[in-house]
């Protein structure tokens, strides 16, 4: 059964979700001939647009793939994980649920309980599709996300970075992690929730409750509205800029713990691949 919600994704939602959702698939090559993926539902509005976007694609046959729909319960209150459940039956979605006590495990960290809580989490999916047959594990990280990523980087955490597309697990042999709504713009997931009546949790734990407004990644948000009122460009123009990257410009970088400095080869008069150090602005 092919429910409002879904169908909304091709139709009026058409140009600004399924077309993106498309696109960041096939350019970035995310899913593959023969991948079997878990697509991992957090109950917020990100994950589950994303599992139905996927669910979509299977049915058009486009691509042979296998997926397997799973949330995994952190330890969220029962008023919570009830509305998961009620918003999954709603969209007719073929969820498996698995309960951990991972809430409980991050907020005995004195330091950091949301970053230990992000690695446990991440480590268990990886683990679980692991032991499901799966080869990929999909998260539902969209076009905001990727941009906040680049500034907070940048402004909080002096390097430039951007959150990748798709990632080899480092420790997990075989899997990879995707990112299907790499393109989509936040706004738009908004509006197909708001167009279609539903609502959904957020992170729903303690501790990003206490931390919500006084977080990094709330600040760059801020940021961000600030910026666009002058420069409607500058979020596109953000994104660009983790493409456009000119080593030549760079002070400087490196590969892994391999390092590279401008100086290391200046005197030489060249740089990256033979080419003449640029010119004196």
């Amino acid at each position: 059964m092919v429910n409002q919600a879904e169908e909304s994704i091709c139709g009026e939602f058409g140009k600004r979700i399924w077309t993106k959702f498309r696109r960041g698939v096939r350019d970035y090559r995310l899913i593959n001939e023969g991948d079997k993926i878990a697509v991992c539902i957090s109950g917020g509005k990100d994950s589950i647009l994303m599992a139905l976007c996927i669910r979509r694609l299977q049915r058009n046959k486009e691509i042979p793939f296998e997926a397997e729909y799973i949330v995994m319960n952190p330890g969220y209150s029962e008023e919570n994980a009830e509305k998961i459940k009620e918003n999954c039956r709603k969209l007719d979605l073929p969820v498996t649920f698995y309960e951990t006590k991972i809430f409980e495990s991050a907020e005995k960290s004195p330091k950091n309980p949301c970053f230990l809580c992000s690695r446990l989490r991440r480590g268990w999916l990886y683990k679980k599709a692991q032991e499901m047959g799966c080869n990929k594990i999909a998260l539902g990280h969209h076009f905001d996300d990727v941009i906040e990523t680049i500034l907070m980087g940048m402004l909080y955490g002096s390097q430039m970075q951007t959150m990748m597309p798709k990632l080899h697990a480092e420790n997990y042999d075989g899997m990879e992690l995707i990112r299907p709504l790499y393109l989509v713009r936040e706004k738009d997931i908004v509006e197909w929730t708001e167009r279609n009546g539903l609502s959904f949790i957020g992170c729903a734990c303690a501790m990003s409750e206490k931390n919500e407004n006084g977080s990094k990644r709330g600040e760059i948000k801020e940021l961000l509205e600030q910026l666009r009122r002058t420069n409607p460009a500058v979020d596109m123009n953000i994104f660009r800029s983790a493409e456009n990257v000119n080593l030549q410009t760079l002070i400087s970088y490196h590969i892994g713990e391999e390092r590279h400095h401008f100086l290391d080869d200046y005197d030489e008069g060249i740089t990256i691949r033979g080419k003449k150090n640029p010119p004196c602005e």
